[in-house]
């Protein structure tokens, strides 16, 4: 039988090394070990893609290395998902988010899916160059909490107004984050929408207040 705490600081360093294989084993190893797959996927996941987070803003880490730590993440939540109780995530949230038309710059978003997902948040990720109106359709459909845009040049972020405007006239109660390298929090002032997102990091942290936020206003109801 192998320790608890062993199994989770393994899928953790599984995710700080970026190693898909041993990110798989030691998801299935905390299977097998009866060990509450939620609590696998924060405490061994989301904790090794924190340190991810630190080691980043500290300079010793780069994109290449995030991404890698990312999909070894994605194995072992492939893994552990299916098994979470529902009820124990039923009210974590749910965003859409997705890259806007004219763009297919989607390393930054795929970020942000991985740690939403690993948060235990319920992400529909939309991918790239994706037409206004499936952002609109799919939230609608999904009833999400938040839609997260993003863009990494100058003439596809100019359609983010055009999701704003149809997501107010259609859908008023969802959030909408905009996130990418040419996008501001003044351009997220400009057009209405809701947040802005500096990075993947900054991206989980509003998602998780704003989903917080509507979960105690309709509480309050």
């Amino acid at each position: 039988m192998t320790d608890k705490n062993d199994i989770l600081n393994g899928l953790a360093n599984a995710v700080v090394n970026g190693d898909k294989d041993k990110a798989i084993k030691f998801a299935q190893k905390a299977l097998e070990e009866n060990i509450d797959p939620y609590e696998a996927i924060t405490d061994g996941c989301t904790h090794g893609m924190h340190i991810v987070s630190e080691k980043y803003d500290n300079g010793e880490m780069f994109i290449p290395h995030i991404m890698l730590s990312s999909e070894a993440m994605n194995e072992a939540i492939t893994v552990l998902q299916p098994h979470v109780d529902v009820e124990r995530t039923k009210e974590s949230g749910v965003a859409v988010v997705g890259v806007i038309l004219g763009d297919i710059h989607d390393i930054g978003i795929n970020l942000v899916s991985s740690l939403l997902k690993s948060a235990g948040i319920t992400v529909y990720d939309l991918g790239k160059d994706v037409p206004y109106e499936d952002f609109i359709e799919i939230a609608k459909d999904v009833n999400a909490d938040v839609i997260g845009l993003s863009a990494m040049m100058t003439t596809s972020m100019m359609g983010m107004k055009d999701v704003v405007k149809m997501a107010r006239r259609e859908i008023p109660g969802v959030k909408i984050m905009i996130g990418g390298g040419p996008v501001s929090r003044d351009f997220c002032g400009e057009i209405g929408a809701d947040a802005y997102a500096d990075d993947a990091s900054d991206a989980i942290e509003i998602v998780k207040e704003i989903i917080k936020e509507d979960r105690r206003k309709k509480a309050s109801v």
